[in-house]
């Protein structure tokens, strides 16, 4: 993910997660959170990897429920 592909609002959308539910998990003012997803304000780079890593880690706790 580079900052022209990343779009916050696809991505919190993909997860099944609003702003402020995104904000609550990170622990971050949901105002950033906004500002983030209208461009205000440059997305942190710890915000592109925990979104890769949650996908992941939810990619494979789906194929360790289907596997049971």
């Amino acid at each position: 993910m580079n900052d022209q592909s990343f779009d916050l609002k696809t991505e919190l959308k993909s997860l099944g997660m609003t702003q402020k539910e995104f904000a609550s998990f990170t622990d971050v003012h949901i105002n950033s959170v906004s500002r983030w997803v209208r461009g205000e304000l440059k997305v942190p780079k710890w915000v592109y990897l925990l979104i890769k890593y949650y996908k992941k880690a939810k990619a494979i706790e789906e194929l360790s429920i289907s596997i049971k």
